[in-house]
């Protein structure tokens, strides 16, 4: 599994229109509206990298009132909850 980080610059006044357009594409499995230099972020999950090219040129950057996007390709995922499963595994409750 790839997994991608998009940063989104939008017409702020069409956030949750635009946010909303975004979560409902294939691939895409959450959408955040944030602050800072980005309207939203968009975490893409894809089997092969191709498939990023379809969802992030092909669909995220065509939906209308998206003004820019920056993508950023996860490496390794180091998470909280990942590790608090492996490590109570065999552990009673």
């Amino acid at each position: 599994m790839i997994t991608s980080i998009v940063l989104i610059r939008t017409s702020t006044e069409r956030i949750p229109e635009i946010a909303e357009q975004i979560a409902a594409i294939d691939g895409v499995s959450e959408v955040y509206s944030v602050t800072g230099a980005h309207d939203l972020i968009a975490m893409v999950r894809v089997a092969e990298h191709d498939d990023l090219a379809d969802i992030i040129p092909g669909r995220i950057s065509k939906v209308p009132g998206v003004r820019s996007t920056e993508t950023h390709i996860a490496f390794r995922t180091y998470s909280q909850h990942d590790l608090e499963t492996a490590f109570a595994i065999g552990l009673d409750s």
